[in-house]
């Protein structure tokens, strides 16, 4: 027979509030516990392992991914929610990959120098495309990314390219394919940008710490799940 946890118990023991396991409850991710004469919940060891599960799994998964994983564990479906923390890891891995690239691409980085910035007239986006090799497409989705802001002709509202946009165009094309989130690219571009390549750096190195803390935080999840498993029996 099962010991037995009053709400209060599992909150202290996760360090929650007993508010915050009836919001779990209510998301479907645990199992509906039985209820004492007096219409309190009756916790037991597998509330006690789904909770833990569910809150340690948070960190690394995020909270749909491990609600998700969580629902296939109560149908039984351990295959499935394998997959899905699997799936999580290996995209964790490119991000990775991607972030050690960027960093080996900065350390090699000359910034690129636009040699007629005495040029007074700007450049249409037909001409700044075709002077920095990209497409005219590419210039427009960078902008909407807010990664470039080209000036604007007063009188037809053409967009308008000088020198500094051809650095900062060169630059992004350097480093596009290489940047894995482009809020870090955003952030990469406009350091270099600003002659500051060490602060460019520093950027893709507290990401890389983000990520290791993450998969630190998926290792732990995944422990947990586990657990879970041997707890309901979906695992010997």
């Amino acid at each position: 027979m099962q010991r037995t946890y009053k709400p209060i118990e599992i909150a202290r023991a996760l360090n929650l509030s007993t508010s915050a396991l009836r919001h779990y409850e209510s998301w479907g991710v645990v199992p509906a516990p039985e209820r004492g004469a007096n219409g309190y919940r009756l916790y037991t060891d597998i509330h006690l392992a789904y909770f833990r599960c569910l809150r340690t799994m948070f960190a690394g998964f995020g909270v749909a991914v491990t609600c998700d994983v969580l629902r296939h564990i109560q149908a039984g479906q351990m295959n499935a929610a394998f997959w899905l923390v699997n799936k999580e890891q290996a995209l964790l891995q490119q991000d990775k990959s991607a972030a050690d690239q960027t960093l080996e691409l900065l350390h090699q980085l000359a910034l690129p120098d636009f040699v007629d910035t005495r040029r007074k007239n700007p450049m249409s986006i037909g001409e700044a495309a075709a002077l920095a090799g990209v497409t005219t497409s590419a210039l427009r989705h960078w902008e909407k990314e807010e990664l470039l802001t080209p000036l604007r002709d007063s009188d037809n509202g053409y967009r308008l390219y000088n020198a500094l946009h051809i650095r900062q165009i060169l630059i992004i094309r350097t480093l596009r394919s290489t940047v894995y989130l482009l809020r870090n690219l955003k952030d990469i571009v406009h350091a270099v940008e600003h002659q500051s390549v060490e602060q460019a750096m520093k950027l893709t190195e507290n990401a890389i710490q983000g990520i290791h803390a993450r998969i630190r935080n998926q290792f732990q999840g995944v422990h947990q799940l586990v657990e879970l498993c041997k707890a309901v029996k979906l695992i010997d």
